[in-house]
């Protein structure tokens, strides 16, 4: 059995993904580097909102950013998320 502090680990880490908004924010991060307005417009959300949730995925680890000029760029924080996200799609897919 894992540690409790492991266990507890993995339940704030799969909470994160019980927010529809954060899960469709990495699901358009699946697809490449993007900026807080693309995130925002291809979402229809605004870019508030839309920067409070990357805030929040930033906590979590689960997305890395870099600054150019002006513009934040956002990217998933490494291929594990990416084999969660897609292997939760293809679970779902069955």
């Amino acid at each position: 059995m894992p540690s409790p502090e492991m266990v507890e680990g993995l339940a704030d880490f799969f909470s994160i993904f019980g927010d529809s908004t954060r899960v469709r924010i990495l699901l358009a991060l699946d697809t490449g580097e993007m900026c807080v307005c693309d995130i925002s417009e291809t979402l229809g959300m605004s870019m508030s909102a839309t920067s409070h949730q990357l805030r929040m995925l930033r906590e979590a680890h689960l997305v890395s950013s870099r600054r150019e000029g002006k513009n934040i760029f956002y990217s998933l924080c490494d291929d594990h998320v990416r084999v969660v996200l897609e292997t939760a799609v293809e679970h779902l897919s069955e």
